[in-house]
């Protein structure tokens, strides 16, 4: 039936994309371009991630600025601040960002099985014993999926999509965000053969004659830390590392009493201490819940559940010194040349 009032109008039921005309605008490159600005913070930045000079990074955020009449940046000799107006653009804009991102990632996914590169942020420690053995495995299941191992930050670090997946510590409440609790990283002191040879067993009784090596990590007052940080209080602090490998390493060197994932155990040039300290932290994966929804991202999310849940018997919930797991145990073993 015809429509009983015909003025020759547009059918408002008409569908956006049958209208030719793009409502945005002619700048949809300078909108990527002061995305990056906003992220960076930093002209230079921003323009060396793009591929472009300084001077057409600016260019292309003054026409931005022209067209919208309205100021975005705040440009000062410490980088780029973001005006009000500038806040809420970079909002929707990082909205827009995930969405495309998440389905290119699902198009290639759909076209040549699950593909792309997911980047996942976890501590060299939980990396190299934990997760490095096993990425062969996910290899032969998945040869299209490149897996990029980054240094953990914050939880911005998702929010601004510069990784994918988080191995941390504490559970993030936020709504965008799903944190899924994993199994538990237990920490206990432990000395090197060597040390014991040339100082004596460290033992409740005697930690005044014995040297610790210590690290920011454990030094907050965070009352999960106090146990150690009693033991580390009667003896002397001999060094400090932060790194987890090195820290770790300087253990084995006979360098001081450590505090170490129970994992470390397997070194047959080191002793676990009864020492009436072990701290048990629970450990979480995290992801922006819509990354989840492209096929490789999930499937690197299923395997490092899969990896450090509670079914992997150094991470169950109590405390175990002679786990039995070939594959954490030949994976240490390989990498430490055991």
């Amino acid at each position: 039936m015809d429509h009983p009032f015909n003025t020759g109008a547009p059918s408002i039921s008409r569908l956006a994309i049958e209208n030719g005309a793009l409502l945005s605008g002619r700048y949809w490159g300078e909108l990527r371009t002061f995305l990056a600005v906003a992220k960076a913070k930093s002209l230079n930045r921003a323009a060396d991630e793009l591929g472009v000079s300084r001077m057409t990074a600016g260019r292309e955020i003054r026409r931005l600025q022209d067209a919208m009449g309205a100021q975005l940046l705040v440009f000062s000799k410490t980088g780029a601040a973001l005006t009000r107006k500038g806040e809420e653009l970079t909002r929707t804009l990082q909205r827009f960002d995930q969405e495309i991102h998440t389905l290119t990632a699902d198009l290639r996914a759909e076209l040549r099985q699950a593909e792309g590169v997911v980047r996942l942020s976890v501590t060299d420690g939980i990396g190299v014993i934990y997760i490095v053995p096993a990425l062969g495995r996910l290899a032969e299941a998945y040869r299209r999926i490149r897996i990029e191992l980054k240094s953990p930050q914050n939880y911005l670090c998702l929010a601004e999509n510069r990784t994918d997946l988080m191995v941390g510590f504490a559970r993030e409440e936020h709504q965008d965000m799903t944190s899924v609790r994993m199994g538990t990283f237990h920490f206990l002191p432990i000395v090197s053969r060597s040390y014991v040879e040339r100082r004596g067993l460290p033992t409740r009784d005697n930690l005044e004659r014995h040297r610790f090596i210590d690290s920011e990590r454990y030094s907050s007052k965070v009352p999960i830390w106090a146990p150690w940080s009693k033991l580390v209080e009667r003896g002397t602090v001999s060094h400090r590392c932060d790194a987890p490998i090195t820290y770790a390493m300087m253990v084995k060197a006979g360098l001081g009493v450590g505090l170490l994932g129970s994992v470390n155990v397997l070194e047959p040039s080191v002793l676990p201490l009864d020492l009436d300290c072990k701290i048990a932290i629970p450990l979480y994966l995290t992801a922006l819940t819509e990354r989840l929804q492209s096929k490789p991202v999930r499937i690197v999310f299923d395997f490092v559940l899969s990896l450090l849940g509670e079914a992997n018997p150094w991470l169950a919930r109590t405390m175990n010194l002679e786990a039995d797991d070939a594959a954490i145990n030949d994976g240490y073993a390989m990498l430490f040349n055991l």
